[in-house]
């Protein structure tokens, strides 16, 4: 069989586990496993894994509005280069993005400029609770997501009421950012001026479960599925698991990786975001529920700051940290490490996905499945230089950090984007595509 791409050589993870087999691929899809003929061109994986393409769900790439922070190419150029090929973007832009004019305004910003393929959320406000059922379902849109505590812009819908409105418009599955806003509202007092330690205090655990706790009850009187982002507490994930029927939910890199009693004496308001960087046992005990499966998928929340902004006194500083570049490698360094196995990482970061949320196309090396490859070298040892980030932000909580496993290459509907930190000619990302859309 002739083919346009053969990658030979490489440790290859097919759904069934991982083999030692070439992948042949015409068209941009996978079409042959096994022993694949001649090939237009080939790609030798000698010594690396050859991961499905890893798709982040959760990114924040500021544009329009906030690109001095980040826009639509920076973002997704420090994506491909972490080994990233899909994202999920954030509708938390200047305008927001909540209604159909400003997706199509987002996809036609996204053409021949993004590096990796992408969808776009729309997000739900007070105002176009009743819209949300078409918006949902326009091509290229990742579905609904809900802040109910304020962060960054001014989307929220933090009552009960708005958010049965919202819930009740639509079918597909809603990203939920829960961080009950009427307890911090109440808390605001406990921030100390100059201290980013105070964040989580502030923005307690009871903030995050008392939201977690609502959204659970709404959604089912609603009969709708959701989403929950980005949960820092073991409590949550054991409410989350005892209602597994009706939601699932993601942790982030950042989450299982810093602690605060180190990382904000070190990193100051750097280290600040919503929901906060916790405690040490809050890290350890996010660990204990992903061992015992609940976390569906991980994301980044990479929510990037400029230098300036995030160095102003806190509470002046601004929540967010960039992580989309960082998040395959400190993943892959707590693999090496033996906290997870690859096998569990690729359904969090590929499978996942693919599973919740209805890509098609996506998620698994498989005959017939887009030819998306995330090339992994799981026994480099390499420390992450700020050279390296291609965020425009250009700073990362992790520069110095020496990590065991890195990203080698980013595969695309078999375009090869990305091989040895270094990029092809053009962007070639192009709209992901969701069952509920194309075929609801």
């Amino acid at each position: 069989m002739n083919v346009d791409l053969k990658l030979t050589g490489g440790r290859v993870h097919l759904p069934g586990g991982p083999a030692e087999v070439d992948v042949g691929v015409t068209d941009g899809k996978v079409i042959a496993i096994g022993s694949v003929g001649d090939a237009g061109r080939t790609i030798d994986c000698t010594g690396l894994d050859v991961l499905p393409g890893v798709i982040d769900s959760q990114v924040h790439f500021r544009e329009p509005g906030l690109e001095a922070k980040e826009d639509l190419e920076s973002g997704s150029r420090a994506a491909v280069l972490g080994g990233v090929t899909a994202v999920f973007e954030m509708p938390n832009t200047k305008p927001n993005t909540d209604s159909a004019e400003a997706i199509a305004d987002k996809l036609a910003r996204a053409r021949d400029r993004m590096w990796c393929d992408h969808a776009f959320y729309v997000g739900a406000t007070n105002n176009n609770a009743e819209h949300l059922a078409e918006l949902e379902r326009l091509p290229g849109t990742a579905g609904v997501k809900i802040f109910m505590g304020a962060s960054t812009g001014d989307l929220l819908v933090s009552d009960d009421a708005n958010l049965a409105r919202v819930l009740a418009s639509g079918h597909r599955r809603v990203a939920i950012h829960a961080e009950d806003e009427f307890r911090m509202q109440e808390r605001l007092g406990e921030r100390i001026a100059g201290d980013p330690a105070s964040h989580p205090v502030w923005r307690d655990d009871e903030s995050a479960i008392l939201a977690t706790r609502r959204i659970l009850g709404l959604a089912r009187a609603a009969k709708r599925r959701i989403h929950v982002l980005h949960v820092t507490t073991p409590a949550e994930l054991e409410l989350l698991g005892r209602n597994k029927d009706i939601a699932t939910c993601e942790v982030t890199p950042q989450h299982l990786t810093l602690a605060g009693e180190d990382a904000y004496p070190r990193l100051g308001s750097f280290a600040q975001m919503n929901p906060p960087i916790r405690s040490g046992a809050h890290r350890d005990g996010l660990w204990e529920w992903l061992r015992q499966g609940v976390p569906d998928v991980l994301g980044s929340d990479h929510a990037p700051h400029t230098r300036a902004e995030k160095a102003k006194p806190y509470p002046d500083s601004p929540s967010g940290m960039p992580g989309v570049q960082t998040l395959l490698p400190l993943m892959l360094n707590h693999v090496a490490e033996g906290r997870l196995t690859l096998q569990r990482l690729i359904d969090l970061t590929s499978a996942g996905p693919q599973r919740i949320f209805g890509l098609v196309g996506k998620g698994r090396i498989a005959v017939g499945y887009d030819a998306d490859f995330s090339v992994v070298d799981l026994k480099a040892r390499w420390t992450i230089e700020e050279s390296w980030l291609a965020s425009r932000c250009g700073w990362s909580p992790f520069t110095g950090m020496t990590l065991t496993g890195k990203p080698v290459g980013t595969i695309i509907r078999g375009s090869q984007v990305m091989w040895e930190a270094e990029l092809a000619p053009a962007a070639i990302g192009v709209p992901l595509r969701f069952e509920a859309v194309e075929f609801g």
